[in-house]
């Protein structure tokens, strides 16, 4: 079985990756910086690449399956910017819905162009549970993640006639580096909190 997962150097995507080599699949991780990923084995290819380049990641997804077919293809990108306190920077709003938006559309551009050409495969894209919410005063980066889903749901109807499958996973707080360094290293006021190696057993099983 071929994994391709975008953004697994780190967290989640770092967690899945683990998780699918110990089952023996051959997966492949893209990401920004390579050198955040401390994971060594003969199953794992790694590629750096930033998905708002769509011609780059559709080359190195191309060179992964060569010509067999994708299985699944895992986005877990994602860009986070603090803007409830109305502090963010116009050039960390754009960051965050370039690569939330953007590169969710290129992650999903670039599966389903490999997956049509054998009509099968099954695309994951990792959003937010603050993407399902509706409450005052949502963050942008709340607002991006609901645009995920949405963008989500239209390629699920325009790929189910050709054997793709789609999911959205929804996370709640997982124990990252990432939400510890936004929350000072002090998560004990997020509430159900899961480590990452939890929330990949998790999102595998929705899978």
């Amino acid at each position: 079985m071929k994994v391709f997962i975008a953004g697994g150097t780190s967290g989640i995507g770092a967690a899945l990756v683990n998780l699918y080599l110990a089952k023996g699949y051959l997966v492949a991780i893209c990401g920004r910086d390579l050198q955040k990923t401390v994971i060594e084995n003969g199953n794992l290819t790694k590629y750096e690449v930033d998905v708002l380049n769509v011609e780059m990641l559709q080359l190195y997804v191309l060179d992964f399956v060569q010509q067999e077919p994708l299985d699944l293809f895992i986005n877990t990108t994602g860009s986070y910017a603090d803007d409830v306190a109305r502090k963010i920077q116009y050039k960390e709003s754009i960051d965050m819905l370039q690569i939330n938006i953007l590169g969710t559309v290129n992650c999903f551009e670039v599966a389903r162009k490999v997956m049509r050409k054998h009509n099968q495969g099954h695309i994951v894209t990792i959003a937010s549970v603050s993407g399902t919410l509706h409450y005052p005063k949502a963050s942008l980066y709340s607002k991006s993640k609901r645009a995920v889903i949405q963008i989500a749901d239209t390629y699920r109807k325009a790929l189910k006639p050709f054997g793709i499958t789609v999911t959205t996973i929804a996370p709640g707080y997982v124990d990252t580096q990432k939400l510890r360094d936004l929350n000072q290293q002090n998560l004990s006021k997020k509430p159900y909190l899961i480590s990452q190696e939890e929330a990949a057993m998790y999102i595998a099983d929705a899978i």
